[in-house]
């Protein structure tokens, strides 16, 4: 974003008056802006019409007492162009353009939005085929449809790709204080990135919500999310959708088994950005951190007057990861006396009915379970009576109150849940915002939400303290050919890896090569079609003669005629048999037109695709990210000395990763792809006994 457009977003954003372009539409977002109390001038434009929503209209743009600070466009795709181009030339500020026609359209329609942009100069635009954007903080909205939504001074900013979606939002009924919502349609000239770069300077804008379909410039994303985190501002991203990308890299198999997905994750995980994977989870995420402080650690103590609510947070949390820890002795003391005899003291805590509601017996128990016990963080079930069955209801809203008190006197946040969603009316979900409290809808939204607060505080505290070098991207993809595994071994030699010992040779001579390297040897057939030799028997192990050498050879040619006969070729790469290793690994390095180069590192020979057990990494990366990403994969456990076998050095085989990726980023202007599979991981060293390496033509 230039600084003339930054201006300008900021005239669109707060506008001093809006002209709305259009006809039925543009009346319907006048009386959106009335509805959402803006008191700037209304400039209606149609040439066909005397007034829109009873406002008299101006006929052209040119007619406008002066350039407008905000447009609302609503007409045909050609026309937009044509006034786009005499607003800019007005000197106006920003255009939300709802008009439709454009690159969703196809070629035609690619052309006309290549036409907007260039209309458009230096004005800020949100779409064109969008929705557009509504300031619940200075009280103007430029929407098309009737919209929801409140702010009490502070909120989440919701961006969303998706114009239907960001309605459904608007209209959501679990009390999301917002700041703002956009509408970014097919991003012509501001795009997510640009909103980020924004509104996460707004001290009022607590989190910001992001829908993503795919992105466009993941460079420039990473630089506005670590910027939003140094400005203490979470994103919750959901990202939707199954995109192409990498899909022409998929020979490999770390192509295959770390797609759009995974480097999407990967990205999200390198800039402090919390990934959810439905609606209902980014608005309770963003809920909690709007209305309290992230927890400083995932210690939670947990009420209820229930076991069976109790029994059910325990079992959610063991399972992500949150701890209720169990009450020391001094505690449970105290507890033991101030609660029923009914009670058993544990972490959830039944407080039991018999207090139920009991302003002085509940905020006692609730201070004392959080005073003297290590925790982090507070939340109470509480599943409300509806509407002409609340009788009790004050019982409810006593316990919250002394819950709330509790929480505040000792500094935690703290959250009421409702098991059932819909179990939390909307006059109670707003007195406890009020009073500091989140009310959460959903347990397991609770829990999760809980988790990644902790996740995100603990994820900014790190990158702070270890930033990463920034990302890049080629934007396109490359040509390349792939050289055999000879060569391939050579050059990772070269790089100063440990490949095994051996050398090519034609079936003549192949036998003076293995009496050279010493039995037993692997025999594999060299080939450009060999690229997965094992599956057209291209590979034989544990060669322990001569004999059994020759054997191999015809018995090789053999199920590589029957495979492809074309793929047959009379050159063989004979090398020393490895030692057994501790696991094995695929480690793959691939530029990506979008994301850069990627990391991938798995279980690897024959489990690789089995059990698709891999992380996923984006470069430049660290030690510590990749020792961490071994450590969370499956055969970790074989690394960590399975059933008494010696544990490899986690830090060592990091650092040896890591070198690999430092080489592969000097090559970059030589190398597509290089895979190392498997890698034979032993206690202190590895063996590259397979790989695969693409050269830029």
């Amino acid at each position: 974003m230039t600084p003339a457009q930054r201006q300008n977003f900021e005239r669109l954003l707060c506008p001093r008056h809006v002209a709305f372009i259009g006809g039925t539409d543009a009346i319907i977002a006048i009386g959106e802006a009335k509805r959402r109390g803006f008191e700037g001038a209304y400039w209606p434009v149609n040439p066909k019409r005397h007034t829109l929503a009873e406002i008299e209209c101006f006929a052209t743009v040119e007619d406008l007492p002066e350039a407008p600070d905000a447009v609302f466009l609503a007409i045909p795709a050609k026309a937009a162009v044509k006034t786009s181009e005499k607003l800019r030339e007005m000197g106006a500020g920003g255009i939300v353009c709802y008009s439709a026609g454009f690159k969703e359209t196809g070629a035609a329609g690619q052309t006309l939005e290549l036409q907007l942009k260039e209309a458009v100069g230096e004005m800020a635009l949100i779409g064109p085929n969008c929705y557009g954007i509504v300031n619940y903080l200075d009280k103007s909205a430029l929407w098309p449809f009737a919209h929801g939504g409140d702010c009490p001074g502070y909120g989440a900013a919701i961006i969303t790709q998706s114009g239907m979606l960001s309605s459904d939002i608007s209209m959501n009924q679990r009390s999301l204080p917002m700041t703002h919502m956009i509408s970014a349609g097919n991003q012509a000239v501001l795009g997510i990135e640009d909103f980020i770069d924004i509104l996460c300077e707004n001290p009022a804008t607590r989190a910001i919500g992001v829908h993503i379909e795919g992105l466009s410039d993941i460079p420039k994303f990473e630089r506005v999310a670590l910027k939003s985190l140094a400005h203490n501002t979470p994103i919750v991203a959901l990202k939707t959708g199954r995109s192409e990308i990498g899909r022409s890299l998929t020979i490999s198999h770390t192509g295959s088994i770390s797609g759009a997905n995974e480097l999407y994750e990967a990205l999200f995980a390198r800039t402090g950005v919390i990934s959810v994977n439905n609606p209902t989870q980014l608005l309770e995420t963003l809920k909690y951190l709007c209305v309290l402080d992230c927890p400083k650690g995932n210690k939670i103590a947990g009420f209820t007057c229930s076991g069976g609510g109790a029994t059910m947070l325990a079992d959610y949390a063991e399972y992500i990861g949150l701890q209720f820890p169990a009450f020391d002795k001094n505690t449970t003391q105290i507890l033991t006396d101030l609660l029923p005899p009914i009670a058993t003291v544990t972490n959830p805590l039944d407080y039991t009915t018999p207090i139920w509601g009991q302003t002085d017996a509940t905020e006692p128990i609730f201070c004392a379970a959080l005073l003297n016990q290590d925790v982090q963080a507070a939340v109470l079930i509480q599943d409300y009576p509806a509407a002409g069955l609340d009788e009790s209801k004050i019982y409810y809203q006593n316990d919250a109150v002394a819950f709330g008190n509790a929480a505040r006197s000792v500094g935690i946040p703290a959250a009421i849940c409702a098991t059932l969603p819909e179990n939390l009316d909307f006059q109670t979900r707003n007195t406890l915002i009020k009073q500091g409290v989140a009310p959460m809808q959903g347990l397991h939204e609770t829990l999760n939400a809980i988790k990644s607060a902790v996740w995100w505080n603990e994820r900014r505290t790190y990158l702070n303290n270890h930033p990463y070098e920034a990302l890049s991207a080629t934007g396109d993809h490359r040509t390349s050919v792939t050289i055999n595994e000879a060569e391939g071994k050579r050059l990772l030699r070269e790089a100063g890896f440990r490949v095994p010992v051996g050398g090519l040779a034609s079936s003549k001579v192949a036998t003076s090569i293995a009496d050279k390297i010493g039995y037993p040897v692997v025999l594999k057939m060299m080939g450009p079609k060999l690229l997965h030799k094992t599956d057209a028997g291209a590979v034989t192990l544990n060669i322990k003669s001569q004999e059994a050498l020759e054997q191999a050879i015809t018995s090789m040619q053999a199920s590589v005629q029957a495979y492809d006969p074309v793929a047959t070729t009379d050159l063989f790469l004979i090398e020393k048999m490895a030692n057994p290793p501790l696991a094995e690994l695929v480690v793959g390095l691939r530029q990506d037109p979008q994301f850069g180069w990627v990391l991938t590192i798995g279980s690897g020979g024959i489990l690789v695709e089995l059990i698709g057990d891999a992380k996923t990494l984006l470069v430049p990366t660290s030690v510590e990210a990749i020792e961490k990403a071994l450590k969370g994969l499956k055969v970790a456990q074989l690394l960590n000395g399975f059933r008494g076998a010696n544990c490899t050095d986690f830090s060592c085989l990091a650092q040896t990763i890591l070198d690999l990726s430092t080489w592969v980023l000097k090559k970059e202007t030589q190398l597509q792809e290089v895979e190392v599979n498997p890698l034979f991981i032993y206690e202190t060293t590895s063996l590259a006994v397979d790989a695969l390496i693409q050269k830029l033509a």
